[in-house]
């Protein structure tokens, strides 16, 4: 049984409550593409299962998250949609989290696009 949350955006999109599109899907894990993206095929890897953040989801999901999180980012790259990817995953509101159910953001980067991320030069 999968466990969710009955007030959670994700949670909903999981169940089908709310239409959102897949670009992957394993039984662990979706993956859609981010209503809000920072670039083209900016996608979303989410657990099925409602976990807050990085630190509640099980050690035996830990690779599994991995493995696929590394297949939406190689077929982002196939799609042309970047020439890298960013990794982005925020655990808690401090931290910028919005949606407390955890999950990963794949962000496909071309040369040149603008975009900035916590680095110093």
């Amino acid at each position: 049984m999968v466990k969710q949350d009955k007030n959670c955006v994700f949670c909903k999109i999981i169940s089908g409550e709310i239409k959102q599109e897949k670009i992957m899907e394993s039984d662990s894990f979706i993956a859609v593409l981010d209503i809000k993206p920072t670039a083209k095929g900016h996608a979303l890897v989410i657990p099925k299962q409602h976990y807050v953040t990085l630190l509640d989801i099980p050690n035996r999901l830990g690779n599994e998250m991995i493995e696929f999180t590394k297949k939406v980012a190689s077929d982002l790259l196939d799609k042309k949609l970047g020439d890298g990817f960013n990794l982005v995953m925020n655990n808690l509101a401090v931290a910028g989290q919005v949606v407390m159910h955890a999950h990963i953001h794949v962000i496909p980067r071309k040369d040149g696009d603008g975009l900035r991320f916590l680095t110093r030069v």
